[in-house]
């Protein structure tokens, strides 16, 4: 065994043995429990980034440990290749965007292997590969047949420069989120899926989900929004039009002083036909940002639409304003304002002089005075006819009666979740499997003419859609009649390719079927790993993708992840300077010379180049706006990867933010170097290879092997049920220290000493497996540490003939004894009195008090 550690050389070579054999190659084996593993895959940006790195380590130290229980362990990776970073990046390298996809999955598959992850790459997919998008316009096209797929005109969220629709999470101020350019609204026919025929399940059977933290399970509750409410008409004076509105509060009804109704509504639109006004302020709706957070902060405006319509059940004429904060896609488009009891449409009235009505008082109270904000909460009824002294509760079933029985009404469940619009105006994706026709109208494509594959001779100029302006990707005959028919030229969102990869993962080489036997064998995913910023809109699109996939016949499951871990981000110190325009110019940590204190906290900072001073910043997120990340490809060059690894998992728990200190890299690189040499020192005296026998040991022997096993029982529980890693990595330093001091060269004590040894390289192995591996050979082992079985815990071992004993002379640690475990107060008091350093401290003075506290200290008082 060589004296220096040499991580390089060592890590190079462990690779190379489990690729050759094959280790992380997982088969169905109906004989061995299963386990499934997942980190969510990443987009082929180019190259990895620190969140990458401790989102993989996490879930490999996962499967590692799970594969050492003695399970079945899939653990795959694979590529979220399409999307339109791929499209950008094309038009400014002058790449084509596959040439750029497949080269960057080339390079961060190397950096991937280079950090040792257990992969199984038999199983790996890219989203972009044809033989995977194949079963996605495939199963589409079963959805369309089933109902659950439409088309329909929708106002979006469109980008001008992207030429693509936004979702409202990616519009920030107004913006596009990738390009900053000014978001419009406008009316395009889209593609979409049908997630409200599942709200009700979805949101139900969340309680099904105990492994999934609260707060992601709360956030997806909330963004389903299931709510109790009624639905009403109210007539349109001098037409035959309606205004159709849901309310969740029925009792404030007999409140209502104005409707409110969208800038897209048929009746703003028609309103503006003849009033400039009323077409100017549509027309700036149309820049509106539509996000949540926006509409909460925005200024509310509103235009008088010159409609009076009838209240349902009083008669009288209620006046229709346009409104932006009420979006069309949002219910109906419509909405009942009750100034005297909604702060925003209080707001609203008090700034367009809108009369007021409260009609809910608190129980008890008379005054009727709305003058400063709405009154919010239940109440009782007045100012309401009939339903006078009613509760809120009261009244919104009488209510709800008298409008179902005059027909202008009835209660309804509503969702606040809409329907997932799938398609998007750019060239890398998935392209729609829709054929329009002249005379056969919307035409799924055969099965047989699958998959629909993206043209390579496109142009990208960020000026239209590519597949549009193909000169022949569009035209095709008809599949029914013949006929010349146009393709659908939009292709499908994203999200699509990653609701369902987890399920491709199980039987990826699956030629004549989109999911075979192997994914009903492997799902539920076990456990998922991924960043609390998917705990939405991809965790809930996946969850309603496998209720589809179920209901298909391909799955049995009805949850695609049994338990979810949600990481915190990687974040570091910034460094900038202010230019003459007050811009910030941001430096990487390598360009700062940077002057701490013992406690790691920075007193003074300059830029080496010329020794100016420079402002540390915030902590904040690694990114490279920010030129605060750190290149994981020059650590593992400099230090190896398991020093890495052994870092993001020591620093922090799982799920709480990393922030990143490179003196915490030295540390982990000494740790492994001192692991390392006390394993040197321990194969040079010679290994142990007999076995132990417990009933001879000395008390030094007894101690150590106490430690072993103490901390075998903790690390077992922090890497098993609580995934606290950086704690289980602090037992076994402690337990290495105490090795350190460990000074007995018996022949029991070099056994002693092997079995802590080969105890602390089988509990560290899921984290930092390659070192693990070659010190498991040099202490004598021929098989590989990946399949070794964790460490068995010997109870025996805790148990004790004596125990330590603090001692303390007015308050203050003055030394320690050892008494026996059965010993007697009495007994206790009588060695602690004779103990020559309480004698010292004791100098004849009378003891006024001596405090036992069993199996932990005594106390004296003089």
């Amino acid at each position: 065994m060589e004296e220096q550690y040499k991580p390089q050389a060592i890590e190079q070579q462990v690779q190379a043995d489990w690729e050759s054999s094959g280790v992380f190659t997982a088969k169905e084996d109906t004989g061995k429990e299963k386990y499934y593993c997942l980190s969510m895959f990443p987009y082929p940006s180019g190259k990895l980034h620190m969140g990458h790195v401790r989102n993989y380590t996490i879930g490999d130290v996962i499967s590692r440990f799970q594969r050492m229980q003695g399970k079945h362990v899939l653990q795959p990776m694979g590529w979220d290749a399409f999307g339109l970073p791929a499209e950008n990046a094309a038009m400014l390298n002058k790449v084509h965007p596959a040439d750029w996809t497949h080269s960057n999955i080339s390079y961060m598959r190397e950096q991937l292997k280079r950090l040792g992850f257990g992969y199984d790459w038999q199983r790996e997919l890219a989203t972009c590969d044809p033989n995977y998008y194949r079963w996605e316009q495939w199963f589409f096209i079963r959805l369309l047949k089933k109902g659950l797929v439409y088309k329909k005109t929708a106002p979006v969220n469109w980008c001008p420069h992207d030429q693509t629709v936004l979702a409202n999470e990616q519009v920030i101020d107004g913006c596009c989120w990738r390009c900053d350019t000014q978001v419009e609204k406008k009316e395009i026919s889209q593609w979409f899926l049908k997630i409200t025929a599942y709200a009700d399940e979805l949101l139900s059977s969340l309680e099904s989900l105990p492994g999934w933290p609260e707060q992601v399970r709360t956030m997806q509750a909330n963004w389903i929004g299931r709510s109790e409410g009624v639905e009403m008409d109210f007539a349109v004076q001098d037409s035959t039009a309606t205004i159709h509105i849901y309310t969740t509060r029925p009792d404030t009804v007999m409140g209502v002083t104005y409707l409110a109704i969208a800038a897209e509504h048929p009746l703003a639109i028609k309103a503006a036909e003849a009033n400039t006004a009323i077409s100017e302020f549509l027309e700036s709706c149309k820049l509106m940002e539509t996000s949540e957070a926006a509409m909460e902060t925005m200024e509310k405006r509103g235009i008088y639409s010159g409609i009076q319509a009838t209240h349902p059940l009083s008669g009288e004429a209620v006046p229709v304003w346009i409104a932006n904060f009420v979006l069309m896609n949002y219910g109906t488009g419509a909405v009942m304002s009750v100034p005297a009891h909604d702060q925003r449409d209080y707001e609203f009235a008090q700034k367009y002089n809108i009369a007021i009505k409260p009609v809910i008082q608190a129980a008890n109270d008379s005054d009727d005075k709305i003058t400063e904000q709405a009154f919010t909460d239940k109440g009782i009824l007045y100012n309401s006819g009939e339903f006078n002294g009613l509760s809120s509760a009261e009244a919104f079933s009488a209510i709800a009666e008298k409008l179902t029985s005059q027909g202008k009404g009835k209660r309804k469940t509503n969702f606040r979740l809409r329907d997932w619009g799938v398609s998007r105006q750019r060239y890398w994706g998935a392209p729609i499997p829709i054929i329009y026709c002249e005379d056969c109208g919307t035409v799924p494509v055969p099965d047989a003419q699958l998959p629909i594959i993206l043209p390579r001779d496109v142009v990208l100029d960020g000026s239209q859609s590519p597949l549009a302006a193909h000169p022949t990707f569009r035209h095709t005959p008809c599949p029914e009649c013949g006929k010349p028919a146009q393709r659908e030229t939009d292709t499908f969102d994203t999200f699509m390719e990653s609701s369902w990869y987890f399920a491709r993962y199980a039987c990826q080489n699956a030629d004549m079927a989109m999911l075979d036997f192997r994914a009903n064998y492997w799902l539920p995913v076990d456990y998922y790993i991924g960043g609390i910023e998917h705990a939405i809109l991809h965790l809930l699109y996946a969850r309603f993708y496998t209720k589809l996939l179920r209901d298909e016949g391909l799955l049995v499951c009805d949850e695609p992840f049994k338990n979810l871990l949600t990481q915190g981000m990687v974040v570091a110190e910034t460094f900038y300077q202010l230019d003459d325009h007050g811009h910030k110019h941001y430096f990487n940590l390598t360009q700062i010379d940077v002057e701490r204190d013992s406690k790691g906290k920075i007193i003074a900072a300059k830029l080496m180049s010329d020794g100016s001073a420079v402002t540390v910043g915030a902590v904040e997120k690694m990114s490279k706006s920010k030129n605060n990340g750190v290149d994981p490809q020059v650590l593992i060059d400099k230090y190896g990867a398991d020093t890495v690894r052994l870092y993001t998992m020591f620093t922090s728990p799982p799920d709480q933010s990393l922030e990143w200190n490179d003196a915490g890299v030295e540390g982990a690189s000494r740790f492994l170097k001192r692991l390392w040499r006390q394993t040197h020192l321990h194969v040079e005296s010679g290994l142990s290879t007999k076995a132990l026998d417990t009933s001879s040991l000395t008390d030094l022997q007894k101690g150590l092997r106490r430690q072993i096993h103490h901390t075998l029982q903790k690390v077992t529980d922090d890497m098993g049920r609580r995934h606290t890693f950086n704690t289980a990595i602090a037992a076994n330093m402690e337990l290495l220290n105490t090795l350190g001091k460990f000074d007995d060269d018996s022949d029991v004590g070099r056994t002693v000493r092997q079995e802590a040894l080969e105890t602390v390289v089988l509990m560290l192995a899921p984290i930092i497996p390659h070192i693990s591996q070659a010190l498991w050979e040099h202490l004598g082992h021929s098989s590989d540490i990946v399949t070794a079985a964790w460490p068995v815990f010997d109870a025996s071992a805790l148990q004790q003939d004596s125990i330590e004993m603090v001692i303390q002379v007015n308050g203050k640690l003055r030394g320690k004894i050892c008494v026996a475990l059965n010993a007697s107060k009495q007994d206790i008091e009588t060695q602690v009195l004779v103990d020559e350093h309480v004698q010292r401290y004791i100098e004849g003075k009378p003891i006024k008090k001596l405090i036992v506290v069993p199996e932990k200290l005594v106390n004296i008082v003089v």
